[in-house]
């Protein structure tokens, strides 16, 4: 399932247009124009466009969920847009080199249907920081929901602007001032607060958790509350596992109920500090530990402690979804006709639910240079990257990534509840950083990074493209590999450890990676066996076996190697498909499953959830198109018939289903 995003249908954005930058062809500015694509085709527009250019516009889904993609002059990708599912697909696109270029509209999957697409501004590429800043943030500058950014420079917000609205049903638009969710990057407000309280001699962080929260199983092994924050506990991830009983984001969740899932847990899902596998039940229990040592709401130990002392003014710790935060953006997604109101994830603070500002938070980060709330030694430890039991070290500190981006130390974290999404960067180095918030489910958090590289290039090494002087480069710093090459990358691929399964597609020329439930990603050579994928800061590494052919992927993330082995190819026929039906019991969610087929497709029946189709890995392995079974499992006793299924999504592995 996509991460969605739509607009009105009727809308049409204000056209601007300057004359210093032209545009010709296929699309004029301002001009709407009406498509419809068939299953497997695409829709191209040739467009002539000056040097450094920039264009903006829309793509109306109407009725089919699309990928728009800007091409050159030798038909290779020069960048896409793939977000939203329905409404309005905003694109922009940068353009240093005159020429004629093809706007590709490409159906995402097999579907088919009618859309429109839009250019609404062609002007040239700004060359004062602060204007192109408005630029890059341009498609959120409408009536749309919205944005703030802050840029922070030698320890001085140099630069902030709010753009769109904060709340669409009463016209307010977004303010520097407006508090948003900012999700997962609450993580290291909560890491910070245990490490208040151990500085104060009330914890250890090497404690057992059961030291603070005794009614959670003894699984044989000592979990600590490092282990919780540096996410090497085993525990069950509850925003992954709960889907599989029918629960959906906005439904009610009790605090308690975490807990309770823990305790139904029969076994860890990896032994303590073996495996880093990003926990928000670790984070909720961290913020319950705080509460009962200090005998105080988390939300009002914060404001307290860490809030007031900071002076953060317009920050909150969010208690429940129906608390109303003062002046906040309301969160947006999509529905039929337009936007929807989206609310915020239940039993969420101390995983997330802080709402806060740019102003605030660039007072956060003046903390971890001069300390006001704690100490150098307390931020030390913070962002002190963990070492698993088998020696590696992860990007991870306890609730911060730390790594390197160019040259320079790098501490950030993104966030992302159901419809708001954060991204705050810092460089210590050079006492800087960038944040980016939104209440659009749509938002891009890549644009924290265009934003660092915009206004510290100058105090940045070049780029891995920059310095790269081969042979087979294109002109825009790109490598170049043959269809022939890609072909041998195209199959599906196991990681065996998480329970899940990356399929490599070619599509037109482009690789292209998709994990079951989650967006297409584009994947982009550095060299002609590895590559980035657009959208997250990974890498694959294509490797042969001793007869040439590609049998592994290395995908690389977040400071890890994960190994993927590929799968031969393999496609059930009916009597095997129907060898699964049946009704499934899974002791540990208290839930049942239907499986059956439906018109020749294998299909999973879960309350509250339409018909989930499954697909063949290989014999007894299917996926779904649903993000949280990744992988199903399908078990077979001593004679061979099948008795239940596993389910695995990565955070939360091997939920077993015994057959009725």
């Amino acid at each position: 399932m996509k991460i969605l995003f739509a607009f009105f249908a009727l809308f049409i954005i204000s056209c601007s247009s300057n004359p210093k930058a032209t545009l010709t062809g296929d699309l004029a500015v301002g001009i709407e124009k009406a498509g419809t694509l068939e299953q497997e085709t695409s829709v191209s527009y040739s467009i002539t466009v000056d040097d450094n250019t920039y264009i903006a516009g829309w793509v109306d889904q109407i009725s089919v969920d699309v990928v728009v993609s800007l091409l050159d002059k030798d038909d290779e990708e020069i960048d896409s847009f793939d977000n939203p599912a329905k409404g309005h697909e905003p694109f922009t696109f940068s353009i240093e080199d005159a020429g004629t270029y093809r706007l590709k509209v490409t159906p995402f999957e097999e579907e088919s249907g009618d859309y429109t697409m839009i250019i609404n501004v062609v002007e040239p590429i700004a060359t004062d920081r602060n204007e192109r800043a408005d630029q890059l943030l341009s498609m959120y500058s409408q009536d749309v929901p919205g944005a703030v950014i802050g840029v922070i420079e030698n320890g001085k917000m140099v630069y902030s602007q709010a753009y769109g609205k904060a709340n669409l049903t009463h016209d307010l638009d977004f303010k520097l001032n407006t508090p948003t969710n900012i999700g997962s990057v609450s993580k290291q407000f909560t890491a910070y607060a245990i490490l208040l309280l151990e500085q104060r001699g009330s914890l250890s962080t090497d404690d057992d958790v059961r030291d603070h929260i005794p009614e959670l199983p003894d699984f044989g092994e000592v979990i600590t509350l490092n282990n919780l924050l540096n996410h090497t506990n085993g525990y069950r991830e509850v925003y992954n596992l709960m889907p599989m009983k029918g629960w959906h984001g906005e439904d009610n969740l009790l605090r308690s109920e975490v807990i309770n899932t823990i305790k139904n847990q029969k076994e860890l899902q990896a032994p303590p500090n073996t495996e880093f596998n990003y926990n928000n039940s670790a984070f909720i229990m961290l913020a319950e530990i705080v509460e009962r040592k200090t005998d105080t709401l988390f939300p009002l130990w914060m404001k307290h402690n860490v809030f007031n002392p900071l002076g953060m003014t317009n920050s909150y710790v969010r208690q429940d979804p129906s608390q109303i935060i003062p002046k906040a953006s309301q969160g947006y997604s999509t529905g039929e006709n337009g936007f929807i109101e989206s609310g915020d994830l239940s039993a969420a603070y101390g995983a997330g639910g802080i709402y806060t500002t740019p102003e605030d938070l660039a007072k956060w980060l003046s903390n971890f240079n001069e300390p006001v709330v704690g100490s150098k030694a307390l931020i030390q430890k913070m962002v002190t990257p963990r070492v698993l039991k088998n020696g590696d070290t992860l990007d991870y500190g306890f609730g911060i990534g730390i790594g390197e981006y160019r040259g320079l130390k790098r501490y950030s974290h993104g966030g992302a509840d159901i419809a708001h999404r954060a991204m705050l960067t810092y460089f210590p180095e050079i006492n800087s950083g960038v944040i980016t918030l939104s209440n659009n489910a749509s938002f891009s958090t890549g644009v924290a990074n265009d934003l660092v590289n915009l206004y510290f290039e100058d105090q940045l090494e070049k780029d891995d493209e920059e310095e790269r002087e081969d042979d087979s480069e294109k002109e825009d710093g790109t490598f170049i590999v043959s269809e022939e090459i890609l072909t041998t990358y195209v199959g599906k691929f196991k990681l065996e450890s998480l329970g899940m399964i990356m399929e490599y597609s070619l599509e037109e020329g482009s690789l292209m990676s998709k994990v079951s439930g989650q967006s297409d990603l584009n994947l982009t050579a550095i060299t002609d066996s590895t590559f980035t994928y657009n959208g997250i800061e990974a890498t694959a590494l294509f490797k042969k076996d001793a007869t040439g052919i590609v049998n592994r992927v290395i995908h690389t993330q977040g400071g890890q190697d994960y190994e993927l082995e590929r799968l031969p190819s393999y496609e059930a026929n009916l009597d095997e498909l129907t060898e699964y039906s049946g009704k499934y019991f899974s002791e540990e969610l208290e839930t049942f499953y239907t499986i059956k087929l439906k018109d020749s497709t294998l299909i999973a029946v879960l309350r509250n959830f339409e018909d989930i189709e499954l697909s063949t890995a290989e014999k007894d392995n299917f996926s779904a198109d649903v993000f949280f079974i990744q992988e199903m499992v399908f078990k077979r006793n001593g004679q061979g018939t099948i008795n239940g299924f596993e389910i695995s999504n990565g955070r939360t592995k091997g939920v077993s289903f015994e057959k009725q």
